[in-house]
């Protein structure tokens, strides 16, 4: 008699075993003739300029970061609303210490700036840079 923890570890192996037989499978049948335009690295159908080894910017990063916390606050929030009239006011109180940390980790970095993107500044020109006079082409002509 398979006991209900026996039930999930035959899930387990039977989804680890179609894994491996799938990817066997696939290794077996594909067709393999690498050239040139296939090893390249594919960017948008552009061909690569430099070197793949660049630094990005920490921010790429900070931002994926702060995603993947909320995203992991969904995973606890939907469960817990889900059955929150049954767990009371402990649990409402619990969750809402949980949120209020998430969102105070939100306000340091939104402060910190974050989540905003290195934006240049907008150069507006100005009409007097745009037009020369016979000043400014006699003083050019001079130098």
């Amino acid at each position: 008699m398979v006991t209900e923890f026996g039930i999930v570890l035959l899930f387990f192996i039977v989804g680890i075993l179609f894994v491996g037989v799938s990817l066997f499978a696939s290794a077996l049948i594909r067709p393999h003739k690498p050239n040139p335009e296939k090893l390249s690295t594919y960017e948008s159908g552009e061909e690569p300029i430099g070197s793949p080894w660049v630094q990005f910017n920490a921010r790429f990063y900070i931002i994926a970061l702060a995603f993947l916390i909320f995203e992991v606050e969904l995973v606890f929030l939907f469960p817990w609303a889900v059955v929150f009239r049954d767990l009371g006011w402990y649990s409402f109180a619990a969750m809402a210490i949980f949120v209020v940390i998430l969102l105070l980790g939100l306000a340091y970095d939104w402060a910190k700036g974050y989540l905003e993107w290195d934006k240049p500044k907008p150069i507006i020109p100005v009409l007097k840079e745009l037009i020369m006079t016979r000043e400014d082409l006699k003083n050019q002509q001079k130098d």
